[in-house]
This record gives structure tokens, sequence and C-alpha cells, in this order.
């Protein structure tokens, strides 16, 4: 498998067993101190892959001289709307590109791919929590837009979406549900990281300032 979005000497192709480690590298590489100290991106990744929303059509590696540099995945979620239908759609991500490699098209590429493999199964929409200065570059629209709030009943600036199929949540306003894998046990990410080589934790960076503002953003509907 290969995309026109990808930059020369990029190539993106489905990901195999024998890939998942280099992409937990990736992915901790990728997510290291850019939210939070640390990261849990890489034991999600994990625990993805062995969970019953997981789809392993979506999940993709590029490949840049051989080697993995960058990996994407996506997990089954719903949108409960306000009429009681359940609409089938997809939480993106984590999208992880070795930081060195970051800048020249791959995550935009593997976003790209997916969009166009999740269309063809038959989903209706990808959602995520994420900055829009970045998503918006690559189609994805304010959740709020198409009245879609959290769980809470809450409009969340980072919440966004991307319709696979033109107007398919238009009349389909609701509540957004991600897989209950997405939420971590502090815990067992230690202990997972301990197989991965020791890394500085580092506080107060400006990602991690701009990941707090945006967890802040958001407000009832009424």
């Amino acid at each position: 498998m290969t995309t026109a979005n990808a930059k020369p000497g990029f190539t993106i192709r489905a990901t195999t067993p024998e890939d998942f480690r280099a992409t937990e590298h990736v992915t901790r590489e990728a997510f290291w101190n850019v939210y939070v100290p640390g990261c849990d991106e890489h034991y999600l990744l994990k625990v993805m892959r062995n969970s019953d929303g997981f789809i392993p059509e979506l999940d993709l590696v590029a490949i840049h001289n051989g080697e993995v540099v960058g990996n994407i995945v996506c997990d089954r979620a719903k949108l409960e709307t306000d009429t009681s239908e359940t609409v089938k759609v997809l939480t993106l991500g984590p999208v992880s590109v070795l930081p060195e490699f970051q800048s020249k098209g791959i995550g935009s590429a593997l976003i790209e791919e997916v969009k166009k493999l999740a269309a063809d199964i038959g989903f209706e929409a990808i959602l995520l929590y994420g900055d829009p200065n970045y998503y918006s570059r690559l189609g994805f629209i304010p959740a709020e837009a198409l009245d879609i709030r959290t769980p809470g009943d809450m409009y969340a600036e980072p919440l966004q979406v991307f319709e696979l199929h033109e107007s398919a949540l238009t009349g389909k306003s609701g509540r957004y549900y991600e897989n209950y894998v997405y939420e971590v046990d502090d815990q067992a990410v230690a202990e997972f990281d301990k197989a991965f080589p020791p890394k500085e934790e580092i506080e107060g960076l400006p990602s991690q300032l701009r990941f707090q503002e945006l967890l802040q953003a958001r407000r009832p509907r009424n």
C-alpha cells in the first residue's frame, strides 16, 4: 500500500505483528512529554490491539528505508443521537511519527489513507480529541458545528469530526462515546514503560500548557 500524500522515500502499508514493538517505540518517542510529563500512548497502543473495538484494517505504518517511522490506529466508537439512533463512527489515534520525521507529511498521509479505508469499510465519520489548529488543516471541523457533544452533554473545543460521506451526520446531533480502552491505568503504564530505555520526564512545556487549556475549553449545551 502506498499513498500519493506521502513524501518521496516513504511508503504506507498495513501493520503486521512483527511491527508491534517498533510502533510502540515510535509512539513513545512521538508523545513523550508532549501532553504530560512522560506519556501513556505507547501502552494505550498495546491494549488497543487486544480490545474488542480495534480494527486491524486501519492499523497502518509509514516506512522509510525499511524502518517504521510512523503509525496510525483507530477504534470503534459510537454516536448516540438525540433521536436514539446509534451511528457507526471511529475514534482516531494515536497517530505517531518519530520526532525527527515530523513535519514531513507523514502524519497527514497516514490520516488520509485511513479516511479512504474507513469510508470503504462503511464508517460514517471519524472523531477525536485534538488540537483544532492541526486537525482543521486536514478537513476536521469542530464537533459543535454538528451539535455533537461529550458524554456529559458538553461542547468541547478539542472534539473534532470528519464526515466520511457527504452529510453523513446531518441531522444526527448527539453524544459521542469513545471506547473504554482509552481510559488507561497509570500503574499499568508505569510497569509497561520499564521495558523501554529510561527517559527524563519534563513538565511545564508549552505543548503541555496548550493541552491543559484545551481540556478546560468546554461548556454545557444549555
